[in-house]
């Protein structure tokens, strides 16, 4: 790569470390090209990116920005997945090392927010954006049905005990 190149990297994921919302670092080493496919693949379909670069220029990338912590990570072979979606890059990376072996996590940043392989992997079991919306209309429309319920419920206590007593008056 040349020197241009390397100073569009540096731009570009300088651009990543500032903005995005969630950065999950990895080692790589012994992923073949079709897994590293696969993993880019999934990642893709979830929204996020995975991106792997030279740990020097990874490093200088990350000065002046709130990711600068997270340099102590880029040692030996890694690989960067982010996301503005703080829970589908790390969903898709922890799902991806299950099946993996050689696809390790390392930690990450959310926000400002440092973090370990373990909260790393926390913040995967956690559920994406569009279950939480799922499960808010959910408990929006849960008390309209118990409202109609409970409304109903005297109209039928009153038919019930009606039939009772005609029921009881034909069995007489």
């Amino acid at each position: 790569m040349d020197r241009a190149g390397k100073k569009e990297l540096v731009t570009s994921l300088h651009q990543v470390f500032s903005t995005t919302g969630v950065v999950v670092v990895a080692h790589n080493k012994g992923l073949t090209v079709n897994q590293v496919n696969d993993l880019r693949a999934k990642m893709a379909q979830a929204g996020a990116t995975v991106k792997v670069a030279k740990n020097r220029l990874a490093m200088l990338a990350l000065d002046g920005t709130d990711a600068a912590g997270m340099k102590d990570l880029f040692k030996g072979p890694t690989m960067l997945a982010y996301a503005n979606d703080p829970v589908s890059a790390p969903k898709v990376a922890a799902d991806f090392a299950k099946a993996n072996d050689k696809f390790v996590i390392l930690g990450g940043t959310l926000g400002k927010i440092l973090m370990d392989a373990a909260a790393v992997k926390a913040l995967a079991e956690l559920p994406s954006l569009d279950q939480l919306r799922a499960k808010i209309v959910g408990l929006i429309q849960t008390p309209a049905t118990r409202i109609a319920g409970v409304l109903q419920a005297p109209g039928g206590q009153i038919a019930r005990v009606i039939n009772a007593y005609a029921t009881k008056d034909q069995a007489a």
